[in-house]
């Protein structure tokens, strides 16, 4: 049995984790996607590092900062999102000096997953979606963590086919080929292209009527959910979430049909 107090005598505050996953198991199946996803990004940091492409490097930093926020990963979360602050000031000094103390947290906190989870890295799989019912309702999921695609693809795969993007602009590919979507989950900040350009195209196209939107965001001040409702949305839901919630905004955006 994986011992939970491994993790919070390493610095990982589950507790306040499992109010956005529900329940532990949902969290150990997405520590090990993080196994999975977190090597890679580590990689490549230090690749958008060693070229010095600042631009690419503070988008999978914000990534990596997301991913830390809502696994409990304090101290990492921190010192990514210091790193995601400096890189977009240019400020590639800052990334040279630090980038070593991020990399030794990143290590570490692999590591207490990897010991938590009994097994070594060469151990894990990629993870793939699960193939689904073509006649099941689809959903689209638009969210630049990984891990949020993966909890709400996890969530709702037994009631809709779920389809999922990273930015607004693959959004707006799914969109495209998809005119029969049933709903859509939509994050507001998000690199590239964020999610007041996919509202804004639905205002012009007059989809809101077609395709409900429901908002998910970790961006709650007033002026962001203020202009959020300007538009013909079905709720506003602030990250993190628990399953409740979440299952609560989607049922919204059915009956919005």
């Amino acid at each position: 049995m994986k011992d939970v107090n491994l993790l919070i005598q390493n610095g990982i505050d589950v507790n306040k984790s499992l109010e956005l996953f529900g329940d532990i198991e949902i969290y150990n199946e997405t520590l090990e996607d993080f196994l999975n996803t977190g090597v890679q990004k580590i990689e490549e940091l230090k690749h958008y590092k060693e070229v010095s492409d600042l631009t690419n490097y503070s988008i999978e930093v914000h990534s990596l900062k997301s991913d830390a926020r809502y696994l409990g990963f304090t101290h990492l979360a921190e010192l990514a999102y210091n790193h995601e602050m400096k890189s977009k000031e240019r400020d590639m000094m800052y990334v040279y000096n630090n980038f070593n103390e991020l990399m030794v947290e990143a290590d570490r906190v692999i590591n207490v997953v990897k010991t938590y989870l009994g097994k070594n890295l060469e151990d894990t799989k990629t993870f793939a979606e699960p193939v689904v019912n073509g006649t099941k309702k689809k959903i689209l999921v638009v969210d630049d963590s990984n891990l949020v695609r993966t909890l709400l693809t996890r969530i709702f795969n037994n009631e809709f086919e779920v389809l999922t993007a990273s930015d607004g602009n693959e959004a707006l590919e799914q969109i495209a080929i998809n005119p029969d979507l049933y709903g859509m989950l939509l994050d507001l900040n998000m690199p590239n292209v964020n999610g007041f350009v996919v509202l804004d195209y639905f205002q012009k196209q007059n989809l809101f009527s077609k395709i409900p939107v429901a908002i998910i965001t970790g961006d709650d001040t007033k002026e962001t959910v203020e202009k959020a409702f300007t538009y013909t949305i079905v709720d506003v839901l602030n990250k993190p979430f628990n399953e409740r919630d979440i299952k609560r905004v989607v049922t919204a955006m059915i009956n919005f049909h």
